[in-house]
């Protein structure tokens, strides 16, 4: 069982590939032929919501450990941590403010994606995003986009291993 396994540790981070491909035109394409339908499926959007929703307020996992799955987890396997992943003097200030009662349904109607459909199609959740930073300047608020072109910045991770041998070395550390 998934739920299991993300409560246990046996899976310690949630992550996506998010494709965003388009249901009309793109999809379709492999309506004759299976092997040319592209892979994936649009998601990241709702990711945080479908989280909250059927695994904190299920019950199944607990808020913090949500934030370990969703962000700090990643961060450390992709060798961005401390620098992402945690609320610290020095790192980037990334931050997403919450609203635990807040009710949505989720829809394409409403997405922010440019595909026309949504694998989540009319799931009522309950908590969702009110304020979006990256690095402390508002990216989204009031579900708008109020970021400014070029605030993105490539951020260089840690190559494969080196994360690890960190880790590994602070471990051992006095």
């Amino acid at each position: 069982m998934l739920w299991n396994a993300l409560r246990t540790d046996v899976l310690s981070a949630i992550s996506t590939d998010h494709c965003a491909f388009r249901w009309d035109g793109q999809k379709t394409i492999g309506r004759d032929d299976f092997s040319k339908i592209p892979n994936g499926g649009a998601g990241i959007e709702n990711r945080l919501q479908m989280i909250h929703e059927f695994g904190v307020r299920a019950g199944r996992i607990s808020l913090n450990r949500m934030v370990e799955l969703l962000c700090t987890n990643p961060a450390k396997l992709f060798g961005l941590y401390p620098r992402k992943g945690t609320l610290a003097v020095g790192s980037d200030a990334d931050i997403v403010v919450f609203d635990p009662e807040k009710e949505v349904t989720i829809s394409a109607a409403t997405h922010h994606s440019k595909t026309d459909y949504n694998l989540f199609e009319g799931t009522q959740v309950t908590g969702s995003p009110e304020v979006v930073l990256l690095r402390g300047h508002v990216l989204v608020e009031n579900d708008e986009l109020a970021a400014s072109p070029g605030i993105g910045q490539f951020v260089r991770r840690a190559r494969f291993g080196e994360e690890l041998a960190t880790r590994a070395r602070a471990a051992v550390a006095p």
